[in-house]
């Protein structure tokens, strides 16, 4: 698990708020409407989606300081997507105020837990407060750079493409044994099954392509016995909610 402090999770965590604001200053109402990458999802239904999930974090913290838990999204899954559908229609500022708020109420409880809070059980995979707030920090990330704002995937940082990757180890299916060849670092292995493949790229675009999103560096190079294969099917996303 990533060794960063809850502290330095807190500031990366208001920094990805920072980013995902500044970006959505100069929006449209016709931009919100803009097509994304994600199957049937304007980036309105992107921005509906960041506002739902910082409160829903917020909630999940919120119930664990009072030694309860409930689940991550009030109503559940049905509840989200109908959320997020009624949602993503709004103006671009409705849109930012919706956001500022959320990310006001989530960024505020976390910021005030001490050490022995953020090891406190909440309802999202059976975890803790700090699982949580990780949890939180990759949508705020992944999504940031899936509203196509000049966000993407090239501007994460190592230690978030390290983290990302680390988590999402559990999308390599049973049967392959990935090594994983980033440019200028050191190879990383994931999975213990038997049919080997070499993954090369930029980090950045390995952890695109683990997130199920598009590299933006350059081509991952796929390779098993010596011969030039194509990229292995992932699993699903590992997670109670996915980034899409």
């Amino acid at each position: 698990m990533t060794d960063i402090s809850n502290a330095q999770l807190v500031d990366r965590l208001k920094a990805a708020a920072d980013n995902v604001s500044a970006k959505l200053g100069g929006l449209s109402d016709a931009d919100v409407l803009v097509p994304t990458d994600l199957p049937g999802w304007t980036r309105g239904h992107v921005m509906a989606h960041i506002a739902h999930v910082s409160n829903a974090v917020a909630r999940q913290v919120e119930y664990a300081l009072r030694g309860e838990l409930i689940e991550f999204y009030d109503g559940g899954q049905g509840a989200r997507t109908q959320a997020i559908e009624m949602n993503a229609g709004h103006t671009a500022q409705e849109h930012r105020d919706y956001i500022s708020a959320a990310f006001t109420r989530a960024l505020s409880v976390l910021d005030g837990l001490d050490d022995a809070q953020w090891d406190l059980p909440i309802s999202y995979r059976d975890g803790v407060v700090r699982d949580g707030a990780l949890a939180y920090w990759r949508e705020l990330v992944i999504h940031l750079a899936d509203l196509q704002l000049g966000r993407g995937p090239e501007t994460w940082s190592k230690e978030f493409c390290l983290y990302l990757i680390e988590f999402l180890s559990a999308r390599v299916p049973g049967d392959i044994h990935l090594k994983l060849l980033p440019l200028a670092l050191p190879p990383m292995t994931m999975g213990s099954g038997e049919s080997a493949v070499s993954i090369q790229g930029m980090l950045t675009d390995i952890a695109a392509w683990l997130s199920g999103r598009t590299p933006t560096m350059g081509s991952l190079r796929a390779e098993a016995a010596a011969d030039s294969v194509e990229l292995p099917v992932l699993l699903p996303w590992p997670s109670a909610f996915a980034a899409k």
